[in-house]
């Protein structure tokens, strides 16, 4: 096993920011189309309960039982859409006139937050956060005159919520959704979705809604990555040759290992300046069948894709930075396809 290592070059994480705000009431018992929310300053998440409460039994502490959790929140923004004015308790009866204490109707919210780290900045990643079934309390408005050290008058409503099911798991009010491990076209899709595209309005997606749309259904576009281990030629080396302790976690995409620095690897180019260097070697495959296009390469790289075969699936790829590239597989087949990216933060490059 690798030794624990802290603070390495692309690891400093940090998250930050609150934009992209999107509301959506609920209509006649479904969730309507969003609508954006501008000004949006802060959103805060609030959760309570989860607290344990002992039992004794002789004379002795027997169990502790977990009260339930709730999930809360609180928006800050200077402005809202008229879309939340029936959340807000407000209802309009002439154009331009509203009146308050009015029934408090329950809506959706999603917005995004910003995922950075030592090396991108603020552009590592972002995640979308989605809260269901959301009632806002009545907030305070103050109003002061105009001086000359004017402020814009900030609003505040706090947040409870009712959960909503989940297919297999406990019922949740919240949802996140992390860009830098979702799939690019995965994240399109949800994207489209939530915030509408010129041709679909915005919808809220549910939790099972969320987990239909990473359910792969073609067997062919399910592909996963193997490291190389054995004695076969690849390409005038053997796979001990280049690397040692390569291990896939598909559920995080992170490859981690080590990758030897090799010279003299004309059988992997011609040009001189790729003979040597480091390089990993993985046998790319569908679960089951072979899609009608197969490709992986180097994110970050100069080379570009390269197809792989039915009759020969192995690939052996040049790493140059194991922060800023990444291993990214396309499989398409019958009009679908599906993508898979790998992440090289836990590798770790020989040098000569």
């Amino acid at each position: 096993m690798p030794k624990l290592t802290w603070d390495k070059t692309g690891e400093r994480k940090y998250e930050t920011g609150a934009d992209h705000g999107v509301i959506y009431p609920v209509i006649d018992g479904e969730y309507g189309a969003g609508s954006a929310w501008n000004g949006l300053t802060a959103v805060t998440e609030s959760p309570s309960g989860a607290e344990a409460s002992a039992v004794y039994a002789d004379n002795m502490k027997y169990l502790s039982l977990m009260s339930a959790e709730e999930f809360g929140a609180t928006i800050e923004a200077y402005t809202y859409p008229e879309a939340f004015d029936r959340c807000n308790g407000t209802a309009e009866i002439s154009k331009g006139v509203t009146i308050g204490q009015q029934n408090r109707d329950t809506f959706g919210f999603s917005y995004r937050t910003l995922i950075g780290n030592d090396v991108k900045s603020n552009d590592y990643g972002y995640k979308i956060h989605i809260i269901y079934g959301a009632k806002a309390s009545p907030s305070e408005k103050g109003y002061q005159t105009v001086n000359d050290s004017p402020e814009a008058i900030s609003f505040s409503w706090e947040l409870s919520t009712t959960p909503v099911t989940v297919d297999g798991f406990k019922p949740t009010a919240h949802l996140e959704i992390d860009s830098t491990k979702v799939e690019a076209t995965k994240m399109k899709k949800i994207e489209d979705a939530l915030y509408g595209t010129e041709s679909t309005e915005a919808k809220l997606l549910l939790p099972d809604e969320i987990i239909n749309l990473f359910k792969i259904t073609d067997p062919s576009l399910d592909v996963s990555a193997t490291p190389i281990t054995g004695e076969d030629d690849l390409l005038g080396k053997k796979a001990a040759d280049l690397q040692s302790n390569i291990k896939v976690n598909e559920s995080t995409g992170v490859i981690s290992g080590t990758l030897n620095y090799v010279t003299g690897y004309t059988g992997f180019s011609s040009k001189v300046d790729e003979q040597s260097g480091n390089y990993i070697a993985l046998d790319i495959a569908p679960k089951s069948g072979f899609p009608e296009s197969l490709t992986v390469e180097v994110k970050g790289g100069t080379s570009g894709p390269s197809k792989l075969l039915q009759s020969d699936h192995q690939a052996v790829l040049k790493i140059k930075d194991t922060n800023k590239q990444s291993i990214l597989i396309k499989a398409t087949n019958k009009g679908a396809t599906e993508t898979k990216e790998y992440l090289l933060t836990g590798v770790t490059l020989k040098t000569e």
